[in-house]
């Protein structure tokens, strides 16, 4: 690549380098001083374990800021592995595996040492900031993953790919570090938002264990005031209390006669089932009539619930549409109920029963295991007051998510105006 070729310019530029002329790439071997990898002392060895040096596996690099990390090794272990002590400042890339470490960056803040799935690169103060190409590559994920040796689905990175990496770069490190310090204030302003969304997750998590009986009680350990005289809550099973069968959908899936995409109805399957006791704004295809004659009808209202995948999310659909037979529909109550309420119930439940699962995750759920679970009913009243006060934490959530989500969704567009794309050209 001569000169000429090698210039590019970003769509975004800070008004005191917009005369600076044209951005020129660079390799990250160029720029840096060193690429290595890490290594792991023998674990079968104590005394290169539980020292004072800091030691970092790769499952860490999605702290993103490393200030800290669990693993300490000793100078023993050091000096007996391929480990070798990383300065503060150095970039560091996840290297091997099929996971998700693969390809995720992070910078270092303290000095430490790494595994050898973990590639640390030293750049070249001098001439190139560290936090500048952390945010370049944090931007290059999927290309990264693309780069890996073997392709998208196995092998991973390796440093001579990494050493190959073409950075555009400004001509003078004052940019670059502008560049940097607008997107690390900004990575600053993300982190105390998710750090509020955390609290109030927290928050929702005491209010439930505050506001329903735990296991063996009939009363809650916090009561609204005006129920307080109410006495016990009934005890009852889910078969007594409501009525529920599965959705339905005609065999064999996939078959071209039961969707329409453009003019069709909406199905719901369990990916349409959100987190948030609600359905997507839009289900993932639509289906014909002909499928429809064979699927089963609900009202906007119903309550449902995943008993395939992703077993025990719970929803009150906010459109009409027909189900399928991955997921089962509350018909109607025998008793006195709040919707919303008992959509907390199920939740709840279905949190406890990943709980006792082997891993977290629930692989199957019968209609008789459903029939069978104790649920714990207040008078309607109170229902409605549990449900309002659950409704309005998740309300908050919900504002403070989508609060992430455009920070995030801006941070995406700077990247992409501030980092020119090494395909665009300017002659």
């Amino acid at each position: 690549m001569n000169k000429e070729e090698n210039r590019i310019v970003p769509q975004l530029r800070f008004p005191e380098f917009e005369k600076d002329g044209y951005w020129e790439t660079e390799t990250i071997n160029d720029l840096s001083k060193t690429v290595t990898a890490g290594g792991t002392p023998s674990t079968k060895i104590e005394d290169y374990w539980g020292g004072d040096i800091r030691w970092m596996n790769s499952g860490e690099l999605n702290l993103k800021i490393v200030e800290e990390v669990e693993g300490r090794i000793t100078k023993e272990g050091l000096k007996n592995s391929s480990t070798k002590i990383i300065p503060e400042n150095s970039v560091l890339i996840g290297l091997a595996g099929q996971g998700k470490t693969r390809g995720t960056i992070a910078i270092n803040k303290v000095k430490l040492c790494t595994n050898q799935s973990i590639a640390s690169i030293y750049p070249n103060e001098d001439v190139f900031d560290s936090e500048f190409l952390y945010h370049n590559l944090d931007n290059r994920y999927n290309e990264l993953r693309e780069l890996s040796a073997g392709g998208e689905g196995r092998g991973g990175l390796n440093l001579k790919i990494i050493k190959e990496i073409r950075i555009p770069i400004p001509p003078k490190k004052e940019e670059q570090q502008k560049i940097a310090a607008c997107l690390s204030s900004l990575d600053e302003v993300i982190t105390a938002e998710t750090e509020k969304l955390d609290l109030l997750q927290d928050h929702k998590k005491g209010l439930l264990q505050q506001l329903f009986p735990a296991e063996g009680e009939t009363q809650p350990k916090f009561r609204f005031p005006e129920f307080k005289e109410d006495g016990d809550w009934e005890e009852t099973t889910l078969g007594e209390l409501a009525k529920f069968r599965r959705g339905s959908f005609p065999q064999p899936y996939g078959l071209e006669e039961w969707y329409d995409d453009e003019n069709g109805m909406p199905f719901i399957q369990v990916y349409d089932v959100d987190t948030n006791l609600k359905i997507k704004p839009k289900t993932k295809r639509l289906i014909s009539e002909l499928a429809a004659q064979q699927s089963v009808f609900i009202e906007k209202g119903t309550i449902i619930i995943t008993i395939q995948g992703s077993i025990g999310r719970v929803a009150i659909t906010q459109y009409d549409a027909y189900i399928d037979r991955t997921l089962l529909l509350f018909q109607k109550f025998y008793k006195s109920t709040d919707k919303l309420f008992f959509a907390y119930v199920i939740q709840m439940l279905f949190e406890i029963e990943k709980q006792k699962a082997p891993g977290g995750i629930i692989k199957t759920i019968t209609k008789e295991v459903l029939t069978s679970f104790v649920i714990k009913l207040p008078k309607i009243k109170e229902q409605q007051k549990i449900a309002q006060c659950l409704s309005a934490a998740d309300e908050l959530i919900e504002a403070q998510t989508r609060k992430i989500e455009a920070l995030q969704e801006h941070k995406k567009g700077l990247l992409q105006q501030l980092f020119p794309s090494i395909n665009e050209v300017t002659v």
